[in-house]
């Protein structure tokens, strides 16, 4: 059964930083492309931050470009999202997910399988 977890979540000042981790338990996961997603209260979600299964490609939100990276590390089969310069437009619910393909997606529809979300709040 694929499960995603994530965890780092939690509350900071603006201009803060936080580290989000994503541990997969699924046997696939060094040949799977993986996302960050987020969803702020009355908003749709957005693709915040995408990386092919070897993390040698990636893609970036303008909103996020030059704040945040995502990585991977497919020995520990974790995904990564370091956020700096944290602003309180970036507060919402963060969601991890992974899709049984090489290459990521833009779109959220394509991911095949999702973590339970968590919460980061960047107070002003």
């Amino acid at each position: 059964q694929v499960q995603l977890v994530e965890s780092g979540g939690g509350l900071v000042q603006a201009g803060g930083s936080l580290r989000l981790s994503c541990a997969a338990s699924v046997r696939t996961f060094s040949a799977n492309a993986m996302g960050w997603f987020r969803q702020a209260p009355g908003k749709e979600r957005e693709t915040v931050a995408a990386i092919n299964y070897s993390g040698g490609n990636t893609y970036y939100a303008d909103s996020v470009k030059g704040r945040f990276t995502i990585s991977r590390d497919n020995a520990k089969n974790t995904v990564y999202l370091q956020m700096n310069s944290l602003k309180p437009e970036d507060t919402a619910a963060y969601y991890c997910a992974g899709r049984f393909g090489r290459s990521y997606a833009y779109d959220a529809r394509s991911y095949d399988y999702w973590g339970q979300g968590i919460q980061v709040t960047v107070s002003s």
